[in-house]
């Protein structure tokens, strides 16, 4: 098995969120997921790649004279 694999509550601390949101993300297919029978558990390596794809950059903020 390659990849180490996170609980639902191990994500959510984790991530600094609501449990309910992992199961409510995991339901509509928005965060990958791995079923092991009835359990839900989330490899790290995979959550990685989501995670860079969320990623956008800072809004960059118009230059005024007095920052020049």
């Amino acid at each position: 098995m390659t990849g180490e694999l996170l609980t639902p509550q191990e994500l959510a601390t984790e991530l600094g969120i609501k449990l309910s949101t992992i199961y409510h993300w995991t339901h509509i297919g928005y965060i990958p997921v791995v079923r092991v029978g009835r359990l839900l558990r989330f490899r790290r390596s995979s959550l990685a790649g989501w995670l860079n794809k969320l990623e956008t950059p800072g809004r960059r903020r118009k230059l005024s004279q007095s920052d020049i």
